[in-house]
């Protein structure tokens, strides 16, 4: 699933499509997607894990679920495309997304200040959440969308190993300083995480997502299903404190 530094990549590949007007509309998608035809793309968004394409009296939004990707002005080989918009200067492709129409005003419908990525991020409103779910486990807390809007699975277990916190701590027994640092850490490593993928070597400078040897203690680092999610947690038991 693409996180939210890659939905904010995607943003910046596609500004060349700003301002222009849809000349053909494809797509196995189940709505009404004929109706973009014609209409004049006012912006590009993001918010998390969303990506918002803007009209003028509707927004589309494309969410990526686990297998979903995109392609600019080419195909994906083998695969149709959920949607499929034509312009005047190249095409854009989503495939294996979940499509959606938003008539609301989109600061009604989005915390912006929740986006990890955001000019609007309020480490601040971040915490109060927290605090709010003393009982979380941490694993969870990183991929709650309401608290941390486009952290992900990677960025969960890198964030946690950074900070020497187990993942099944509770996030009202983590000390003010392991708090603070897992907050400030999420918001840090996401930045990192998008300059990394721009130069293809994001996975280069994981320490803990998909590894088997903590570069710390040099033992196996464990590696389970855990949380509501049962997403794929990778651990040092030895340097990763559980508060509980």
């Amino acid at each position: 699933m693409p996180e939210g530094p890659s939905i904010v990549i995607l943003k910046e590949e596609v500004q060349a499509f700003k301002g222009k007007k849809v000349q053909e509309v494809g797509g196995n998608s189940r709505l009404d997607i004929g109706q973009l035809k014609n209409q004049t793309v006012v912006d590009f968004k993001s918010w998390g894990k969303h990506f918002l394409i803007c009209f003028k009296a509707f927004t589309v939004r494309v969410h990526f679920m686990l297998w979903g990707s995109y392609r600019i002005n080419e195909n994906k080989e083998g695969a149709p495309p959920r949607l499929s918009l034509h312009f005047k200067n190249g095409v854009l492709n989503f495939y294996s997304s979940a499509i959606r129409f938003i008539e609301e005003d989109l600061d009604e419908v989005y915390d912006w200040s929740a986006d990890v990525m955001s000019d609007e991020w309020d480490p601040a409103k971040a915490k109060k959440k927290l605090k709010q779910h003393p009982d979380m486990l941490a694993c969870d807390a990183l991929l709650d969308q309401n608290i941390f809007s486009g952290s992900g699975n990677i960025i969960k277990n890198e964030v946690l190993y950074r900070i020497g916190v187990h993942p099944l701590s509770r996030v009202g027994a983590l000390p003010a300083k392991q708090l603070n640092a897992l907050i400030r850490e999420v918001r840090e490593y996401s930045f990192d995480f998008m300059e990394w993928k721009k130069a293809y070597v994001l996975r280069k400078h994981w320490l803990a997502h998909t590894k088997t040897i903590c570069s710390r203690c040099v033992i196996p680092l464990t590696k389970q299903y855990l949380g509501k999610t049962q997403r794929r947690t990778f651990f040092c038991d030895n340097c990763q404190v559980l508060y509980t």
